[in-house]
């Protein structure tokens, strides 16, 4: 049932389908964040996120408190 969902051709249909409706302009913004988006989430889901913000937060000198 499912198998010819993501055929070349319909991967066609829905590029033109998406520049009729968004326009060339803005579909390059679109894949930008679609790409952070995804990788956000990659990096959430693998706990790389929290890893990375342990780091930069040990990088940082402490603050002084009077």
């Amino acid at each position: 049932m499912f198998e010819d969902l993501l055929s070349p051709m319909h991967l066609v249909v829905l590029g033109i389908v998406a520049l009729l409706i968004f326009g060339p302009k803005r579909l390059p913004e679109m894949g930008a964040g679609f790409g952070k988006a995804l990788r956000g989430f990659k990096d959430a889901v693998t706990g790389d996120l929290a890893r990375s913000e342990l780091e930069t937060t040990a990088s940082e000198p402490p603050s002084s408190v009077v």
